[in-house]
């Protein structure tokens, strides 16, 4: 069986900002999370990174400013020991019409049928309420809700649906240890 971890970016991997992730020099790390990825790496996971980006059609940073950022994401990973396998994104606004935007399921559908793995299989690790949905609605069964983004707990609990996430942990080190147990 494949070991299949989603990620979000902002808020698990890298600090998040209401003003949003514009380019390399706002983009930093959360404490622990460079270390997590490497961890699951070398546990036998392929980890993806499933992130909506609606700076792209804000107009507030261009494509080549997030191709920018996810080759230092990725480049900061392999020098710690992990590997990302791929990461999806989507650059719409919240009230356009697409798939890809989580809470819907595009992102994973995309994934699923380029590296052809079972999403009932999988884990997902997000801050905030429309990355739960959304794995729960690509079939994801186990969901882990990390408090290291910016909206508080107590406003994510009421959008989730009943019986998720499978756990609520600090950040994705508290994550990574939970999963590798």
């Amino acid at each position: 069986m494949q070991k299949v971890l989603f990620l979000d970016r902002d808020g698990v991997i890298n600090e998040d900002s209401p003003d949003h992730i514009k380019n390399v020099h706002e983009f930093r790390f959360i404490p622990g999370s460079l270390e997590s990825i490497a961890k699951l790496t070398q546990a036998g996971f392929q980890i993806f990174i499933l992130t909506n980006q609606s700076g792209i059609a804000r107009g507030l940073f261009t494509l080549s400013d997030l191709a920018d950022i996810h080759e230092f994401l990725m480049k900061s990973v392999e020098k710690e020991g992990g590997k990302i396998a791929g990461i999806f994104f989507c650059p719409h606004l919240p009230n356009e019409a697409c798939d890809c935007r989580k809470p819907n399921t595009g992102l994973f559908e995309i994934a699923k049928k380029l590296y052809d793995f079972c999403t009932a299989d999988a884990i997902m690790i997000g801050d905030n309420a429309k990355d739960i949905i959304a794995a729960v609605r690509a079939g994801v069964k186990t969901t882990i809700l990390v408090q290291s983004g910016y909206t508080p707990i107590d406003q994510i609990l009421p959008q989730l649906p009943e019986n998720t996430p499978s756990i609520i942990v600090k950040d994705l080190l508290h994550a990574a240890n939970w999963i590798l147990r």
